[in-house]
């Protein structure tokens, strides 16, 4: 049975009301790719624990062991956008080998005979994010059901919001287990589910313009034009809305030792903020489906300010409410942002995919050093006050994001949806 999958919300707009979100979690392609980004940004997660260990096996400081996140993060981030592109020209048949390619990266960190090897390896196994990434939103917007689109693209972003979130908890273990040399662990998971990937993505991949290129309708897809404007602005809001996560997570430890807090209260802290994000990315793709993108996110950005200026003015206990409140308002809206940019960008989507993902990653980057200085001349208190006014400029940039029927109108334009390979027998039935 050839299946064909389109990315447009006509069906979504007309059925979303009828469907439980439970629904979404029977998408079997669905919950394979999200498994490999749980595993992917599971990686991510654990780079922090180790640098105390680090510190220890090569005699450097703080300032150097960063580098190391810098070099995994910052090789992810940038290298998104380039990847996408060669997804959308080749296709996500072989996406399990970026999952592969992380997980031997990841597990030979522990072993690097020099602090410079051990850079130059964690920015390898950072490539391997981010191939994987793009590959990974692309086959998740490919396999969507009608009605749930936004819903759909929020448990993909999810697998990775809690395998990044049990990162750390993991890592501890396998350092208090075997110090640094621990990291060989990590072999095991990336092997196992990137081999499940490459099985699975024989019957789902999205195939790429390179395979389509004797199709006219297909050309005409792929050629048609992209709306800068509206990207720009999708874009726009990915960055500003990542700064005040990133913000919170990155100083939250320092800001709460100087308070006098224990490494338990503010780990689990942490821990909580960033699982509140995916239990929010799911309820609010819900409500998108319902209510459209747009409004949703002005709400929550809007809400979002309260629970900053809150979470800053009353520490302590009540930061575990107005965390929690911050991961599930302001970290929300990156599936929703991620479909819409590929809507937008048709014939594009690893492209889109790239972009969002890396560049929200990038700013996050960028601000850390910003506020880290802010802190250094006034106050850590007073650095993350000034989050308030990057979450009030986002509020406002998000009035200008385009309407569901905007949307919708460019993604029929000339509709000639990606295709994906056929799906056989059984799990044909699972996935129709």
């Amino acid at each position: 049975m050839q299946r064909r999958v389109t990315r447009t919300e006509t069906a979504t707009q007309q059925v979303s009301s009828s469907l439980s979100p439970f629904a979404v979690l029977k998408n079997r392609p669905l919950m394979i790719v999200a498994s490999g980004h749980f595993t992917v940004d599971m990686y991510s997660g654990m780079i922090p624990v180790l640098f105390p260990a680090m510190m220890a096996s090569y005699g450097i400081s703080l300032g150097q062991v960063g580098l190391v996140a810098l070099a995994y993060t910052g090789c992810s981030s940038v290298s998104q956008p380039v990847f996408g592109m060669i997804a959308d020209r080749f296709g996500t048949r072989f996406i399990g080998f970026t999952q592969m390619w992380s997980a031997l990266l990841f597990a030979t960190i522990g072993f690097a005979p020099s602090f410079g090897m051990l850079v130059l390896l964690a920015g390898l196994a950072g490539f391997g994010s981010g191939a994987f990434h793009p590959m990974g939103a692309m086959n998740a917007s490919a396999v969507i059901k009608p009605g749930q689109g936004n819903m759909s693209m929020s448990v993909y972003v999810s697998g990775g919001t809690v395998g990044f979130a049990l990162g750390p908890l993991i890592g501890a273990g396998l350092v208090a287990l075997f110090g640094l040399h621990g990291t060989i662990v990590m072999v095991i998971p990336g092997l196992l589910i990137g081999g499940w990937l490459l099985v699975a993505m024989r019957d789902v991949a999205v195939v790429g313009r390179r395979h389509r290129a004797l199709d006219p309708a297909a050309k005409r897809h792929a050629a048609a034009a992209v709306p800068l404007g509206m990207v720009a602005i999708v874009v726009a809001v990915m960055m500003l809305r990542q700064i005040p996560v990133v913000g919170v997570e990155s100083f939250l430890p320092a800001w709460y030792a100087d308070l006098g807090y224990s490494s338990a209260f503010y780990s689990t802290l942490a821990t909580t903020i960033v699982l509140a994000s995916a239990a929010g990315a799911l309820g609010i793709g819900n409500f998108a489906d319902r209510y459209g993108r747009r409004a949703v996110m002005l709400v929550t950005m809007t809400l979002t300010i309260p629970a900053v200026w809150a979470f800053i003015t009353f520490p302590g206990p009540w930061g575990f409410v107005t965390g929690a409140l911050i991961g599930f308002l302001a970290a929300s809206t990156a599936p929703l942002l991620l479909l819409m940019a590929q809507q937008l960008m048709k014939g594009h989507a690893g492209m889109a995919s790239g972009l969002i993902l890396g560049l929200g990653f990038v700013a996050g980057g960028i601000a850390t050093p910003i506020l880290g200085a802010i802190a250094d001349a006034t106050s850590l208190t007073t650095a993350l006050y000034t989050l308030l006014g990057v979450v009030a400029l986002s509020v406002a940039v998000v009035w200008f994001l385009p309407t569901e029927e905007q949307v919708r109108e460019i993604a029929e334009r000339d509709e000639q949806p990606a295709p994906v390979l056929p799906l056989q027998g059984a799990r044909a039935e699972q996935s129709a």
